[in-house]
């Protein structure tokens, strides 16, 4: 067996069975447990994913956001047992991987085109009202 498919074996156990879709682009919100000495409270995070990395256990993903006019940006294990959930809020239009640009971007210019979700409803009615046109004539 080799060396790989035995660390995949042994990391299976800690992979967190639902692992929620999102892409980089995407505004996400990232519930986060703390604990504070007994007491565990949730802290959301929410901001823009700008990165994604890794595989496996070692799958990242990086969260950026503006806060008093200072960018945040916090890296996220994917497979943390301490993030409670991962919310996707608005899912942005990106051509690339990285988006590592939005650093350099202030204000307005920092926001994403949001990505057209296409109804299949449409394209099956077209024709079929075609028709009747067709022989009126």
């Amino acid at each position: 067996m080799a060396t790989n498919k035995i660390i995949e074996a042994v990391e299976q156990s800690s992979l967190k069975k639902e692992v929620p879709q999102f892409q980089v682009g995407d505004t996400v919100d990232v519930a986060t447990r703390i604990i504070e000495g007994e007491k565990e409270r949730i802290q959301v995070f929410s901001g823009t994913v700008i990165s994604r990395k890794g595989r496996g256990i070692n799958e990242t993903f990086i969260v950026r956001r503006i806060v008093n006019n200072e960018g945040v940006e916090r890296i996220f294990p994917l497979h943390s047992p301490f993030i409670a959930s991962i919310t996707v809020r608005r899912s942005g239009e990106s051509r690339r991987a990285k988006l590592y640009y939005l650093r350099n971007r202030v204000g307005k210019a920092v926001r994403l085109a949001e990505k057209r979700k296409e109804k299949r409803d449409d394209v099956q009615e077209g024709p079929a009202e075609a028709a009747p046109v067709a022989a009126a004539t």
